[in-house]
């Protein structure tokens, strides 16, 4: 059938399913909103997760995920209202007809203006039934330009991660090829986002299209446009639907703009949160973690009142936190590194390591980082044995258990205190430097 798009009988049956589609409008339109709020709380629990662990390839697709059903959701809303209106105007005038404007007996100043500015009942039905039918198809579109946007700051990311940082590659080749394809990425987006804001100006002079038609053609498949291009100019050949596309996106912007207004009471209440030592923060203390989505920021104990003759210390683990073991001790390097998305199938002469040896640099890698870390309630240093686990939200990280036979009852500072070695002609190898990475208050009272 896609071979006989010229064919008259086509033709007759795209026209009759043009003239009904808005029937399956509303049909699609109602499943991808059940649909939608069905998936954003797990796409948003998703989304908290990976932002925990510092998982920028697996935060970025779900921030994209939750942008795009949000602006789904509004839309097909938007849509839905839209149709409404227009199916309970069309019975308005199936019983009404035209408006009658010698029968509302007005003054001619208000009869002459009406007549202006309504024209007639058919025409408000078919500015309805344009808006609908623009409103529904532009809600795909913006998704495939967030998607678009998404891919083009992932491939930037992984350019001047996974080459220009990349220790395994020769310096001198992956600074050169990593800033060559920076600026190919960096200088095309450019061009092609002023393309796309001047609706073509680029293509239409001839210097400049030769120029321009090399990116264009590389982003086409960077930022899959070749699957979207009929819709972005059957958009951009219309004055109407041009008008639409494009008055979406300040919308969005008032939308996002307003939804983070929000009223402040106190000059320095709100600032406290950024002070550990006098900021209770929910997401230090295990009991305060109540809803699904309460997940362990950086460490936590088990409550703000301790009365066991315990505290439980978790601190979660990041990849962050290995970089630094890594930095402490560079013998826990490996030669591969395997962290990343990896696929299940395995293929001959990948780089494999005994068990025995694997389990041996597991436990070096444990007490490593036990000889980073230390542990200081007020004045009292603790030394604690820490193992690796997971916690209730099913966090990974490292545990351990501190006595409190030597705490007076009250109030007291618990701190996570972080040994590093700063590498510089001014320090010696051996030598350290402290730090403190978690602050926690808490009190404590007998049992």
């Amino acid at each position: 059938m896609s071979g006989n798009f010229k064919n008259k009988k086509f033709q007759e049956l795209l026209d009759r399913l043009q003239q009904d589609s808005w029937q399956l409008e509303l049909i699609i339109s109602g499943f991808a909103i059940f649909g939608l709020f069905t998936a954003i709380p797990e796409i948003k629990l998703n989304l908290i997760v990976s932002q925990n662990e510092k998982q920028i390839f697996s935060f970025v697709p779900y921030l994209v995920a939750y942008i795009a059903c949000y602006i789904l959701i509004f839309n097909l809303l938007f849509h839905v209202t839209l149709r409404g209106l227009w199916i309970g105007a069309l019975g308005l005038r199936y019983v009404s007809g035209d408006i009658d404007f010698e029968k509302l007996n007005y003054h001619d100043r208000f009869k002459n203006y009406l007549k202006k500015k309504i024209v007639s009942f058919d025409r408000y039905v078919a500015i309805l039934e344009n808006y609908c039918s623009v409103l529904f198809a532009v809600s795909f579109l913006l998704i495939f330009y967030v998607i678009s946007i998404t891919i083009v700051i992932i491939s930037l990311v992984t350019v001047m991660t996974y080459i220009i940082d990349n220790e395994n590659l020769n310096k001198a080749f992956r600074i050169t090829i990593g800033l060559i394809l920076v600026l190919i990425i960096s200088i095309g987006s450019i061009l092609v986002f002023f393309d796309f804001i001047s609706q073509g100006y680029l293509k239409k002079k001839k210097w400049l299209s030769k120029f321009y038609f090399p990116f264009y053609w590389i982003f086409s498949f960077i930022t899959l446009s070749f699957l979207y291009r009929p819709l972005v100019y059957n958009f951009l050949d219309n004055k109407f639907t041009r008008r639409i596309s494009f008055l979406l996106v300040p919308i969005y912007i008032f939308i996002s703009v307003a939804s983070s207004v929000k009223y402040q009471k106190s000059n320095y209440l709100e600032n406290t949160k950024f002070n550990s030592a006098i900021y209770l923060d929910k997401k230090e203390y295990q009991d305060q973690l109540v809803k699904e989505k309460d997940f362990v920021k950086n460490a936590s104990i088990q409550s703000k009142v301790i009365t066991t003759s315990y505290i439980n210390f978790f601190k979660v683990f990041t990849e962050n936190l290995e970089e630094r073991i890594y930095n402490y001790d560079p013998s826990l390097k490996p030669e591969i590194d395997n962290r990343g998305f990896k696929t299940g199938v395995k293929f001959s002469g990948s780089y494999k390591i005994s068990r025995k040896k694997r389990d041996s640099l597991a436990k070096k890698f444990v007490q490593t980082f036990n000889n980073i870390y230390e542990i200081r309630i007020d004045s009292l240093k603790f030394n604690p044995d820490f193992l690796v686990g997971k916690n209730k939200q099913d966090q990974t990280g490292f545990e351990t258990f501190i006595p409190t036979k030597k705490l007076s009852e009250g109030k007291h500072t618990l701190k996570l205190i972080r040994n590093y070695i700063k590498r510089n002609d001014s320090l010696k190898k051996n030598d350290t430097l402290k730090r403190v990475d978690v602050i926690i208050p808490f009190w404590y009272f007998k049992d």
